[in-house]
């Protein structure tokens, strides 16, 4: 079965809103000045350890804007593996290999891990994590934590969510950024 694997900057204080500068949030591109070869070879990781990519609405049309303006080799992964959308607005889909979830959200997701495949790979999107998250739906969270607190910002995890998770890894990189990495609970055994 494919997993479902949430990866996200965030804060110390759980804040995963704008990490990059192209935002309206007051505190936009509150991650860039952590940004190292380490944390890059990282994601580049990730990124080709995946076959697809999960994003909602906002993240998809963020992504949208600048990938396809980017080349090089993570550039060409983002912009030639499928994309699939949690989106119930947008009537079409431009960016390359990208596809509307149609339905409800939970299931189609939970159809698309029974089909054959490799990992799929959900940055940002924040109201779709919180949506997978109370369906049991994320295998594994993959979080940067930044030293940062900002005190205000969209969380990764909203009041009242509730998940049982098992650390699988910690690595710090020398910018003080440190990975976190957990399996969902039911996953371990």
């Amino acid at each position: 079965m494919r997993k479902i694997i949430v990866t996200e900057f965030i804060t110390l204080d759980g804040v995963i809103e704008a990490p990059g500068p192209a935002h309206d949030f007051k505190h936009a591109g509150w991650s860039m000045p952590y940004w190292s070869d380490d944390i890059g070879k990282f994601k580049s990781e990730e990124l080709f350890a995946c076959d697809a990519q999960l994003l909602g609405r906002k993240t998809y049309e963020g992504f949208a804007a600048a990938w396809p303006a980017m080349k090089d080799s993570f550039a060409d992964r983002m912009n030639g593996m499928p994309k699939y959308v949690a989106t119930k607005t947008l009537k079409t889909l431009s960016w390359n290999n990208s596809r509307a979830l149609k339905g409800d959200v939970a299931q189609e997701v939970a159809k698309l891990k029974q089909q054959p495949g490799g990992n799929i790979l959900v940055a940002g999107s924040g109201d779709l994590v919180q949506t997978l998250t109370r369906h049991g739906l994320v295998d594994e969270f993959r979080l940067l934590v930044y030293p940062v607190v900002l005190g205000e910002g969209q969380r990764l995890f909203a009041a009242g969510t509730q998940a049982k998770l098992e650390l699988i890894e910690s690595r710090p990189f020398e910018s003080g950024v440190v990975t976190l990495r957990y399996r969902a609970a039911q996953q371990a055994a």
